[in-house]
């Protein structure tokens, strides 16, 4: 399998250590079929597994799955040393109580789930209560990932002249929405969870990204600056969003991407920009 992968160009200051990694970490979405073919994840695993650190089922899809359909996918990743995280649902079984969600932690323990994921904004908890659940999680010893997200109004975006400060310093004659954020308080609040124990901070930026021709885009670099880098994963919705990452910040970079962007990200790490993924990977991959 080593021959397929002669097409990397990493530098020696560069290169990203084996599995598991702390740092240029790839998480994909779970496919959305998935739940009609086991073998769709068996092949991205063993064709691209070398470069998949993690798998997320979103959407609390595996909610909706057979218990033991979900236990052989958790088996089936960890084989490939590739860990396994919930999506948004922790939200829904906090209406519930507090009980009904400390089930839901044992329940995905039992069916090999590594991490699991809160999403702060779906939550609308208050901070010491999300603190709470990130050390519930870890006491039980499976990994916590809150996330949190950097949004903005459109209208906050200028026509022409100055580039915006997107979402926390917008002026206040623009400011018309109650979506605009203060990247300060969720810098603060995920530091919290850090030291609550949370192993991964999920940063939502992508809107960031698409923008960030008429955005002060150092927001991001804010929140890597005091975070850092490995305590950090960014949401990548396409292949521009992994590209404007890779380029500012480099292979080191955390992002989750959807699983057919693999290889394209891994183009990327590498220093391989080409568009022709042929010319890169060469005619005998495709013959996998």
């Amino acid at each position: 399998m080593a021959s397929y992968y002669l097409w990397k160009s990493f530098s020696e200051d560069e290169d990203r250590p084996e599995k598991p990694r702390s740092f240029g970490v790839t998480e994909i979405r779970s496919p959305d079929y998935s739940i009609m073919r086991q073998d769709a994840i068996q092949e991205i695993l063993e064709s691209m597994g070398q470069f998949v650190d993690g798998l997320k089922f979103s959407g609390g899809s595996h909610s909706l799955m057979p218990k033991a359909f979900v236990k052989e996918i958790t088996d089936l990743a960890h084989k490939h040393n590739v860990y396994v995280s919930t999506g948004d649902w922790a939200e829904h079984l906090l209406r519930q109580g507090s009980t009904a969600f400390k089930q839901y932690i044992e329940e995905c323990k039992s069916l090999g789930f590594d991490t699991i994921e809160l999403n702060a904004a779906s939550l609308k908890i208050p901070e010491e209560s999300l603190l709470r659940f990130v050390r519930l999680i870890k006491s039980v010893g499976l990994k916590a990932k809150p996330q949190f997200s950097v949004k903005f109004d459109r209208s906050d975006i200028p026509a022409t002249g100055d580039r915006a400060f997107g979402a926390y310093v917008a002026p206040p004659a623009q400011i018309n929405s109650e979506i605009v954020e203060d990247v300060g308080l969720l810098i603060r609040r995920a530091e919290r969870c850090l030291e609550a124990g949370a192993d991964m901070i999920m940063i939502d930026a992508d809107e960031v990204c698409r923008y960030a021709e008429a955005l002060r885009t150092d927001i991001i670099a804010k929140i890597i600056g005091r975070l850092g880098l490995e305590k950090t994963m960014f949401e990548a919705s396409s292949s521009k969003t992994s590209e404007w990452f890779v380029k500012q910040y480099g292979p080191k970079v955390n992002l989750f991407i959807d699983h057919s962007q693999v290889i394209n990200l891994e183009c990327l790490r590498g220093g391989n920009l080409g568009k022709n993924l042929a010319s890169v990977l060469g005619s005998a991959y495709y013959s996998i």
